[in-house]
């Protein structure tokens, strides 16, 4: 057969908390039912979520659930996400429940692009592109570089976001006096968020401080143009914060 359509049921502690917080990223309620049991389902363009309500001690970090979604390009979604956030909150959501992660390569998935939206339900939409971006640059692949890869894994696919922390900070201490400039503005843009997600806004703001000091050249911005739009949202987080 071919043309099957296959739609997440996902849970959630209330499904109108759900159906603000998707609606904030572009989808539409296409169904909606309080009774027998909550039930609600979202599209955006052929995307199409269904979640249903869970008993008041359901907690959304407890959970299990998660979704994988393929996407032709994870940079454009990605950005259609951040507009809503960015239009409703003022910021990017990058730590607690709900929050969203920037893509990045993922060593665990084939080097494919992908990022990650935690919902108020504690469910996890692993977002990830169908097909392989482009090569990096040989020079931008040193040895701190290939470090952040695997913190990505351990923070942005595992959600271990301490422990990415430990190996991001160990290999930025080893690293510091031979990763080039680009390397370490990717590295400490990563530690800036990770110190977020660990409700450590001193050190977010420490490693923040450090990437702006840092001289680039008009290739390497050219190139990190993505990394320097994330020390912009994360300076507005810690702006926004208490």
């Amino acid at each position: 057969m071919a043309n099957e359509i296959t739609v997440p049921l996902l849970p959630c502690r209330s499904i109108d908390e759900i159906v603000e917080f998707y609606t904030m990223l572009g989808f539409t309620r296409t169904y909606y039912q309080v009774r027998p049991n909550p039930y609600v389902s979202l599209k955006r363009e052929d995307l199409q979520l269904d979640f249903f309500g869970m008993p008041e001690e359901f907690r959304p970090e407890d959970s299990y659930g998660t979704c994988l979604v393929i996407v032709p390009d994870t940079g454009a979604l990605f950005e259609a996400f951040a507009a809503g956030m960015r239009k409703a909150h003022g910021k990017l959501l990058v730590s607690g429940i709900p929050r969203m992660t920037r893509p990045r390569k993922r060593k665990n998935a084939d080097n494919l692009s992908g990022f990650t939206v935690v919902d108020p339900g504690g469910n996890w939409i692993r977002i990830v592109a169908a097909t392989p971006a482009p090569e990096e640059q040989a020079s931008a692949a040193g040895k701190l570089t290939t470090t952040l890869h695997r913190a990505v894994v351990m923070g942005d696919s595992h959600g271990k976001h301490v422990r990415a922390a430990q190996i991001l900070i160990s290999a930025l201490d080893r690293d510091k006096d031979t990763a080039t400039p680009a390397e370490l503005v990717e590295a400490l843009a990563y530690r800036a968020e990770l110190a977020l997600r660990a409700e450590d806004p001193a050190a977010a703001r420490r490693a923040l401080t450090q990437a702006r000091a840092l001289r680039l050249s008009q290739t390497e911005r050219d190139r990190l143009t993505e990394t320097l739009t994330s020390l912009e949202d994360l300076e507005a987080v810690l702006r926004a914060a208490p």
